[in-house]
């Protein structure tokens, strides 16, 4: 389990992390949101004491990192994946953070099947792709088959049948009754990997629940679709009713179910071609909660842009 409380790291006059309060609880899969600057690879240091705290403090399995007799039995991260000496093999890379820690050398030949890096566990980690490096990041943090596991955008680089692999790893972590905190910039992925949601933004906790009521705070909607979308549009229009032109026959509409837009299209005699219930998603959900929370925005959308590139 991870406790942090009143946590908070200035470096001079900027508040990278502002007096955060949270927990990680075991059992489950905690995601790690925010947008860049919002303080979260600044707290992934303080869990594990490569910063120090300003104010406040932040605990591992109920003492902080450094009072831990052997760190890497209780704690496994993956922070920086390339944070390696690039002359050694991936094999003897592992085999000295092991030998550090009192690990046996057969857990280096366990991690190395693990993580799929059999093939490559004798070659300079010099020379491995980006993939290959979070795999050897992912093997270093379960050398000591820690109770908790910090991951710091782990699928980074991976290609689909890794990314499949992390997701139940982690998942399956967690069910073992471990701790799991785990830091994504994607939405989709996260939305199918985690459990509980944290969401930081400009060094405060901005979001702290489930991701089913994360998500669920998104509004739903019903998209219609009808050679005579007008009439039906006509008979939605009352108070409390939201109704949207998206295309020529298309709408959303929000404040109605589906079953009642689709006797309504019916009492008036129109066919619909569609008539589908659409939940907001985890990436719905987050930009709403960090649309002011980010530190660089952009001004262009992305239509325009391209569109600007094409008139050059």
């Amino acid at each position: 389990m991870i406790e942090a409380t009143s946590l908070t790291k200035r470096y001079g006059a900027k508040t990278a992390v502002d007096s955060i309060d949270f927990a990680v609880r075991p059992g489950q899969v905690t995601g790690f949101l925010g947008p860049n600057g919002a303080g979260k690879s600044t707290t992934m240091r303080m869990i594990v004491g490569l910063d120090r705290p300003s104010a406040g403090r932040v605990l591992v399995n109920g003492k902080p990192y450094a009072e831990h007799a052997a760190p890497l039995r209780e704690v496994g991260a993956l922070l920086e994946a390339k944070a390696v000496h690039t002359g050694r093999s991936a094999r003897n890379h592992l085999r000295s953070i092991a030998a550090t820690h009192g690990i046996p050398r057969r857990r280096v030949d366990e991690v190395i099947d693990l993580t799929g890096l059999h093939s490559v566990a004798g070659k300079r980690v010099g020379g491995f792709s980006l993939g290959m490096g979070q795999r050897l990041g992912l093997a270093a943090a379960l050398l000591g088959d820690p109770a908790t596991l910090i991951l710091d955008e782990p699928v980074n680089g991976l290609d689909p049948e890794g990314v499949l692999w992390v997701r139940g790893f982690v998942r399956q972590f967690a069910a073992q009754g471990r701790t799991v905190l785990l830091s994504s910039h994607l939405m989709s992925e996260m939305a199918l990997t985690a459990d509980h949601i944290i969401v930081l933004g400009k060094g405060r906790v901005i979001a702290n629940a489930t991701v089913a009521e994360i998500v669920g705070s998104t509004q739903t909607f019903v998209r219609v679709r009808s050679p005579r979308i007008d009439e039906v549009a006509r008979r939605l229009t009352q108070p409390d009713v939201t109704v949207t032109s998206v295309d020529a026959d298309v709408i959303e509409v929000r404040g109605l179910p589906a079953d009642v837009i689709g006797d309504a299209a019916l009492s008036v005699g129109v066919a619909l071609h569609e008539l589908t219930t659409v939940q907001g998603s985890l990436e719905d959900a987050y930009m709403n909660l960090t649309r002011d929370e980010v530190e660089y925005r952009t001004t262009v959308t992305p239509d325009a842009a391209l569109a600007e590139g094409i008139a050059r």
